[in-house]
């Protein structure tokens, strides 16, 4: 019996042939070995080997993409007042969910939950949805009837700073307006806070005043306004005359 299986094994091996299988050549090899530059054109292209079962790795908007080195805050979001407008228009898509009420920690799951529900109300139609904001925060907690001091507790969940007028969901596609309202109004009953429904080409926003038909320069100026022509110039000489002569008293 084991002569058999040994002679059988044998004539099932002389049977295999390599003729079917690519070979990479050898110039190509010694070439891309040799040299200094990476093996990847930069025109946007990439070349992978036949036999490479690398996958990419997809980032994922409700974990940070790298991991904490230490404990973090819990901190309050970046408002910002100092006149900018970042992140508050649409970039990417046709239609955004932005906040309009206050700044505030918003966690993974509400984040997660308000993404299920504009998908479930999309079902069956053609449609990208781009997240603006990543929850990269995390969030300890102690227990209950923990004296303090004891340390800042054991990680619970991951969140997101989202300030004022921070667009976080957009969407682009074959949509009517009218249906993207309604998936952005069941997203924002599911998430805290209020949230509002913006276009594409809608003005920005420095915190809570919108920019239409006001620019940067003129919201940076001061609020009170003195026209040139309402003071006359005795008016001025009336009022200066009294000053100077209490400055020059000797009481003073």
């Amino acid at each position: 019996m084991k002569l058999r299986n040994v002679s059988g094994f044998a004539a099932q091996f002389e049977r295999l042939s390599i003729a079917s299988t690519t070979q990479r050549p050898l110039c190509t090899a010694l070439s891309s070995s040799t040299s200094n530059k990476p093996s990847f054109p930069y025109n946007g292209t990439s070349t992978r080997r036949p036999f490479s079962n690398t996958t990419a790795r997809a980032g994922n908007w409700l974990l940070p993409t790298m991991p904490e080195r230490k404990r973090s805050r819990k901190g309050r979001p970046r408002v910002p007042t100092g006149g900018s407008s970042r992140g508050t228009t649409i970039v990417w898509g046709d239609y955004g969910l932005r906040m309009c009420d206050h700044h505030r920690r918003v966690s993974a799951s509400q984040l997660k939950i308000g993404e299920e529900a504009i998908k479930v109300r999309l079902k069956g139609m053609r449609y990208r949805l781009y997240k603006r904001v990543c929850a990269s925060i995390g969030v300890y907690s102690s227990g209950n009837e923990v004296r303090m001091g004891k340390g800042k507790g054991s990680f619970d969940h991951w969140a997101s700073r989202i300030a004022v007028s921070k667009v976080i969901f957009e969407l682009k596609g074959d949509i009517h307006e009218q249906v993207a309202r309604d998936a952005f109004r069941l997203a924002g009953n599911k998430m805290p806070g209020q949230y509002e429904f913006v276009k594409k080409g809608d003005p920005p926003v420095v915190g809570i005043t919108k920019l239409d038909g006001i620019t940067m320069e003129e919201l940076k100026r001061p609020r009170r306004k003195i026209p040139l022509g309402s003071i006359s110039a005795r008016s001025t000489s009336k009022t200066l005359l009294p000053t100077a002569s209490a400055s020059t008293s000797p009481a003073a």
